[in-house]
């Protein structure tokens, strides 16, 4: 049991990959699931740099909505994000969070540890000089880069389909260090996130655990796993884990 595991390691840096479905339980709609976004809108329109480049306004009108939606605290932490908060401020060892998810949620809840390794929705980039700035506002071909001046280059600081992810050697470096990895709302079928838990399972020292609404299509590289609601598993799992420290 996780208990166990970490009694016998003595507070091992924690690892926690979170994917959408930990942001579902808040109101905010995730990608894959049947009623998702990318079966209302084509990827191929609004989430590659070659999308920006056929039709930016299109592009900005599609993150323009999804931002509005987040931005003046409309959308608030749910239980599971407040878990993870207590359990970095609680643990003695390090406990990082890397979210594929794009929204502030983490943040809100108190997460201090945080990679976001597919951007932020509530920031935008400057693709002339690469300068990063908090947006919560509209954004358009009219907007200006404050640092260089140019104008029509901003964009939706996130990772499109066909980039790469953010602070990767960082978040490699974190796997390879850590005793105990945790997956929590995550599809499995997403790269190079889905290919985490195999990153940290070669080194046979690490306890991986998946705590999904249902089992993700890499469930069966997990050592251990849990099923049901973010907001049930993943506070309860938090109280075991601090329980045994």
């Amino acid at each position: 049991m996780i208990e166990d595991f970490a009694q016998g390691h003595r507070h091992p840096d924690i690892v926690i990959l979170t994917g959408a479905g930990i942001s579902r339980e808040s109101g905010l709609s995730t990608f894959r699931d049947a009623d998702g976004i990318w079966s209302k809108v084509r990827i191929e329109d609004v989430a590659t740099p070659e999308a920006f480049a056929r039709d930016p306004d299109g592009v900005h009108a599609f993150y323009n909505e999804r931002r509005r939606g987040m931005a003046g605290g409309a959308v608030a932490p749910n239980a599971a994000h407040e878990a993870l908060a207590r359990l970095e401020h609680e643990w003695p060892g390090a406990v990082t969070v890397v979210t594929q998810n794009i929204d502030d949620l983490h943040e809100k809840a108190g997460t201090g540890n945080l990679i976001h390794m597919h951007g932020e929705m509530l920031k935008a980039r400057c693709e002339d000089c690469g300068h990063v700035v908090h947006w919560a506002g509209d954004m358009g071909r009219g907007d200006s880069c404050d640092a260089c001046a140019s104008i029509g280059a901003m964009r939706p600081h996130v990772v499109w389909f066909g980039e790469m992810p953010l602070e990767m050697e960082r978040i490699y470096g974190l796997l390879d260090r850590c005793g105990l990895f945790l997956s929590i709302g995550t599809s499995g079928n997403v790269y190079p996130a889905a290919g985490f838990v195999q990153h940290v399972r070669r080194r046979r020292v690490a306890r991986t655990v998946e705590l999904n609404l249902e089992p993700s299509e890499g469930a069966s590289l997990f050592a251990e796993a849990e099923y049901g609601p973010a907001t049930e598993i993943v506070p309860a799992f938090v109280e075991r884990l601090l329980e045994g420290k």
